[in-house]
């Protein structure tokens, strides 16, 4: 052991000789309110992370290393916010890194950083909401099955599958469509600001970006290694320290894999379409 590590943190810290830390925290996977730890991303998921990065002494920053397609707006926005209040609460930078994908509900916790640096190969944006889903009226019919549905107030039972469209639960469901994606507009608006001037339409579209694009429109600060842009802000020696979500067992560790694989196909997914829409233009 050296002098200098036999001496402390404390004695090194005050001879100026502690190398800086950066605390990475891994957010990973879609978000939903299900999600457990080491399985996708609720609130509930990432909080033991989030606070765990933030509690570490003389770090010099925090950055959120996103890799998520998205998932349920609500949690998106709590851990943005819980990312956000951590950083204010203890003063410390947040930094958001998008690594394959930051789209939808993803973007949205990238929100919490001052600044957003991506891949060069990152899918950023997709700023907009989607519904999806089926209609299997004409199958039930076939197979000479009777929906029978008994409610008290007229709206209870909305866009029921299995009975044809009503335009007025279509209208319904665009019109909260529009009213989340009005929220998610006022949020990313907030949180950006001028970089995105001039480019509302674009950004707005709910169009999905390479991370070179997704600069020019003012959705990330910057186009990059994480570990080389920390080294060129705090020095060669700066110290990475990886916080990942805590997986329980056996069944954590496939859920885990399955959110990771589900992450990496959406990306694939979507730089295949970013790559043949930038090779049409």
């Amino acid at each position: 052991m050296g002098f200098l590590s036999a001496l402390g943190a404390p004695f090194r810290k005050l001879l100026g000789t502690e190398k800086p830390l950066v605390t990475v925290v891994e957010l990973q996977g879609p978000i939903g309110a299900e999600a457990k730890p080491g399985r996708g991303l609720s609130a509930y998921s990432v909080e033991s992370s989030l606070k765990k990065a933030f509690k570490r002494k003389n770090s010099k920053a925090v950055v959120l290393a996103i890799n998520s397609p998205g998932g349920a707006p609500a949690q998106a926005r709590m851990i943005m916010e819980r990312a956000r209040g951590l950083g204010i609460e203890k003063q410390l930078p947040v930094i958001s890194y998008i690594e394959d994908v930051g789209a939808s509900g993803g973007y949205l916790i990238a929100l919490a950083g001052e600044e957003i640096i991506a891949d060069p190969f990152a899918v950023v944006g997709s700023i907009g909401v989607v519904s999806a889903s089926f209609g299997f009226q004409d199958a039930i019919a076939k197979l000479g099955i009777e929906r029978r549905v008994h409610t008290a107030g007229s709206n209870k039972v909305r866009l029921d599958p299995f009975r044809e469209e009503r335009p007025e639960d279509k209208a319904k469901l665009e019109a909260l469509l529009e009213q989340t994606h009005t929220i998610f507009k006022d949020i990313v608006a907030q949180r950006r600001g001028a970089r995105i001037a001039g480019h509302e339409e674009k950004v707005f579209s709910a169009d999905f970006y390479l991370a070179g694009e997704a600069l020019e429109l003012g959705l990330i600060d910057e186009v990059g290694d994480l570990r080389q842009v920390l080294k060129q802000r705090y020095g060669n020696d700066v110290k990475i320290k990886l916080i990942s979500a805590a997986r329980a067992g056996l069944l954590g560790k496939l859920g885990a894999s399955f959110a990771s694989e589900l992450v990496s196909a959406a990306a694939m997914k979507l730089k295949g379409d970013a790559l043949r829409s930038a090779a049409g233009r």
